[in-house]
């Protein structure tokens, strides 16, 4: 009996995750849009002078890629079928709270990195980004648009126009946004608006580690030094979420993800991941 009743438990996790996994699946195709939106996007070098890594002076970069890859695909889909029941009720709750899709997707500029002999080369590549929706549906981006590149442009009067007064934390963000819903809040609080990039990281858009996936109105105003972020595919997590999150400058992030550029080995992959439910659960710099 006892028996029989674990099979009926698992069978039951097993018909709740395929439908959550259907039906995010489902929500993801409908979210994908219908063209890239390029426009604006200048066109990135191959590769940029960079300090040799201590990885690739001992062992093959393209090994390390291909290790890393399928460690993501392992991973992302185990996660995947893990977590399926609480992305089903975080759509759930989602569409009951506000109108509008449950996930929201958005193109960012990731990589597409190569490795050679030791040697590596990438390429600016658009790919579209998934998250659950933690806007109000029709918000205009304008704002956040002009914040992101005030923000790089280090323009302080112009973080504070939006902003206003805030805290030394809170200053590299946009606090108090309007536009956010109450479970929106939640979402970003906890980081589980991020759970729908596990597809992401599946599909190889984005590494399970990495930098934070870019914005091509952000790609447009980077100074050549800020390329170096790039270097990397973009990341579920990275080395600057479980450091800082949004409670540092611009430049400091990208010196942040840079060095893990650099640096970047399995173990660090492994640190990184380990640190960050720690960081989730801290809240610093978070949205």
């Amino acid at each position: 009996m006892k028996t029989r009743n674990k099979a009926l438990k698992a069978l039951g996790l097993g018909i709740v995750s395929a439908i959550g996994i259907g039906t995010l699946l489902t929500a993801l195709v409908v979210a994908s849009p219908k063209t890239a939106q390029m426009q604006g996007l200048r066109l990135l070098p191959q590769s940029l002078p960079r300090r040799k890594s201590k990885l690739a002076e001992k062992y093959s970069y393209r090994a390390y890629l291909i290790a890393k890859r399928w460690f993501d695909i392992l991973v992302s889909a185990t996660a995947i079928l893990f977590l399926a029941p609480l992305m089903l009720a975080i759509m759930v709750a989602v569409k009951l709270d506000s109108e509008g899709p449950a996930v929201y997707s958005q193109e960012r500029i990731g990589s597409r990195i190569r490795g050679k002999g030791g040697k590596r080369s990438w390429e600016a590549k658009a790919f579209t980004i998934y998250k659950f929706r933690t806007m109000k549906k029709g918000n205009s981006s304008s704002q956040h648009k002009a914040f992101v590149q005030a923000l790089i442009k280090g323009d302080t009067a112009t973080l504070e126009a939006i902003n206003g007064k805030v805290s030394s934390e809170d200053k590299y963000k946009i606090k108090n946004d309007s536009r956010v819903t109450r479970i929106g809040k939640i979402l970003r609080k906890t980081s589980l608006d991020e759970l729908p990039q596990l597809f992401n990281v599946l599909k190889g858009d984005m590494s399970l580690v990495g930098p934070r996936p870019a914005l091509a109105y952000e790609v447009d105003v980077y100074a050549p030094h800020h390329l170096r972020r790039l270097e990397a595919k973009p990341g579920f997590t990275g080395w600057w979420q479980v450091k800082a999150r949004s409670s540092v400058d611009f430049e400091t992030m990208v010196q942040l993800d840079t060095w893990y550029a650099e640096n970047a080995n399995l173990w660090l992959d492994l640190k990184i991941l380990v640190m960050t439910p720690l960081s989730v659960i801290k809240g610093k710099g978070a949205a």
